[in-house]
């Protein structure tokens, strides 16, 4: 179950070398494009039999699905859903491949060596804060997701996000203000500001301003944004649960009990948070 236990205020004591517990979690497989199915649906069909030939008399055949881009493991004891994903990987350098990407089907090239490499750097800038600064605005996502019907906004953009004010220098050591700047982010932006890297290419290499209401560009692939389906809406509906988060913070903040801002810090984090 999703629970974990923390403090108020959130200081790095109360959480520093506990993972906050998933439900869900991405993974990429590499495969040799010459060696795997070129179609589509008959790769992630092709992909699960090997992994069911890899797990044979640990997992039962009915725990691997296949998803509209993946293949879904799902580990009964632990209720944790893995998403394997094949990236076709064609002898490109920096083990560049192509990835099928989740909303259209659509190959796009990516190097997962590359994006490890990103997060690592932003990690080494903040050894023991990045990452958790990171899982917790991910369970305020996940938290939205629960309350929203069709709420959007995918892991890899609060990553992304997370970078780029790292870039800026923001102080990941205060987890509860370091939550608050994020959102305080997203709200003063709107998520109208251009978010874009040169760790690897220079930005000359970015398109010229497009119309999609968010921009969010791979920082391996400057032809890659990785928000280019979002609508106006569903940024709104993004800036609008970062308010709403802003608020009952801030209210927890001047609240006169402690009880008070544990039901506030609530809304923020989920029920299962406790103070």
């Amino acid at each position: 179950g999703r629970e974990f236990d923390s403090r108020l205020p959130l200081q790095p004591k109360h959480v520093e070398g506990e993972a906050i517990p998933l439900n869900d979690m991405d993974v990429v497989v590499y495969v040799q494009a010459t060696e795997a199915p070129s179609d589509e649906r008959d790769l992630l069909s092709w992909l699960a039999e090997r992994l069911r030939e890899a797990y044979e008399g640990i997992l039962n055949p009915e725990q691997f699905a296949t998803e509209t881009h993946c293949v879904r493991v799902s580990f009964r004891g632990s209720g944790l859903d893995v998403d394997v994903a094949p990236v076709l990987y064609e002898g490109d350098p920096d083990d560049k491949g192509y990835l099928i990407t989740k909303d259209t089907g659509e190959r796009v090239l990516t190097s997962v060596p590359l994006h490890l490499e990103f997060i690592r750097k932003r990690k080494n800038a903040h050894p023991t804060n990045y990452a958790q600064v990171v899982r917790l605005i991910k369970w305020w996502l996940r938290t939205e997701k629960d309350r929203r019907n069709n709420f959007r906004f995918k892991s890899f953009m609060v990553e992304l996000l997370c970078a780029k004010l790292s870039d800026q220098g923001l102080d990941f050591s205060d987890y509860e203000r370091a939550i608050e700047l994020v959102l305080g982010h997203i709200v003063t932006t709107g998520l109208e500001d251009r978010i874009a890297f040169t760790d690897y290419y220079g930005t000359e290499a970015l398109p010229t301003p497009t119309s999609a209401a968010i921009e969010m560009f791979d920082p391996v692939n400057p032809q890659n944004n990785v928000a280019g389906l979002y609508t106006v809406l569903q940024r709104d509906a993004i800036v609008d649960a970062a308010t709403d988060a802003l608020d009952a913070i801030a209210e927890a903040h001047h609240a006169t009990t402690k009880e008070r801002a544990v039901e506030r810090w609530k809304y923020v984090l989920g029920p299962s948070f406790r103070g």
